[in-house]
């Protein structure tokens, strides 16, 4: 009887691998299946692995914590040495667009600016989560995802506005800012990312698309921020004309009964 095969160096079976990762036999062969793993140097009838593979379980795991799936994961890695570049630049993307510290608070210290003696309508609060401002937690406490946003709405509640209203205030907002991502998102994929995609994304062009996509996040803030200043000042400007139209109307009707009483 032949003896069986001796691993290389550095070489360990697959319990060997699970043990060294953490992860179980069953799902390392699930990896080579799905092809998230190379297969093993077989030698007799072991199969060995090595330190490729615990580096690609590992990467696996990282992009999965970026939020990728394992198709996503797969597709990645089939595409060979551009990989890393790939990865990096899934984080790039994946970074919030401007940090914000999420508060956390009690729902009366919520509710407090309104001075509801009632509690709070289930539905707002609801309707505050699917818009990805708040978030419910245990023991009636609230995450504040935007605490700028909830100073806005603070402020508000000081010029008399009710909850009600600033929460449709911050729909239609949400809804306008959908729209306006999207148009600095079609501009970046237009402009950058599919002629670079065309080119079979040659490696050296990769820390150039990096930075594209870093310099269009402020640029998107300066330029959305310019235009609604002119918006608003043009807004405001129809709105005072309409008003003082409005209030100039009984005066004028008041002129023409005296004028008619002659």
């Amino acid at each position: 009887m032949s003896r069986p095969a001796k691993p290389a160096k550095g070489e360990m079976t697959i319990r060997e691998l699970a043990e060294r990762t953490g992860m179980t036999v069953r799902n390392i062969r699930a990896h080579q299946t799905r092809g998230l793993l190379p297969p093993p140097v077989v030698r007799g009838r072991t199969g060995y692995y090595n330190e490729e593979h615990v580096a690609r379980i590992a990467l696996t795991r990282e992009m999965q914590a970026d939020g990728l799936n394992l198709e996503a994961i797969r597709r990645v890695i089939d595409a060979g040495d551009g990989a890393a570049e790939i990865v990096d630049f899934t984080r790039a993307l994946r970074v919030p667009f401007e940090e914000e510290t999420p508060e956390i608070v009690s729902v009366d210290e919520l509710t407090g600016p309104w001075g509801a003696a009632a509690p709070p309508d289930p539905k707002l609060l609801v309707r505050a989560e699917k818009l990805g401002i708040l978030r419910a937690l245990p023991d009636e406490r609230i995450e504040v995802i935007s605490p700028r946003l909830y100073r806005a709405a603070v402020a508000l509640a000081e010029l008399g506005v009710g909850p009600e209203g600033a929460l449709a205030t911050a729909e239609k907002l949400r809804r306008h800012a959908d729209g306006v991502a999207r148009t600095f998102v079609d501009l970046f994929v237009k402009e950058i990312w599919e002629p670079f995609d065309r080119a079979g994304r040659p490696e050296g062009e990769w820390p150039k698309v990096r930075e594209a996509l870093d310099r269009m996040r402020p640029l998107a803030s300066d330029a959305l921020l310019s235009v609604f200043q002119i918006a608003m000042g043009e807004a405001v400007e129809r709105a005072g004309e309409r008003t003082l139209h409005i209030a100039a109307a009984p005066k004028r009707a008041a002129r023409k009964t005296k004028r008619r009483a002659r």
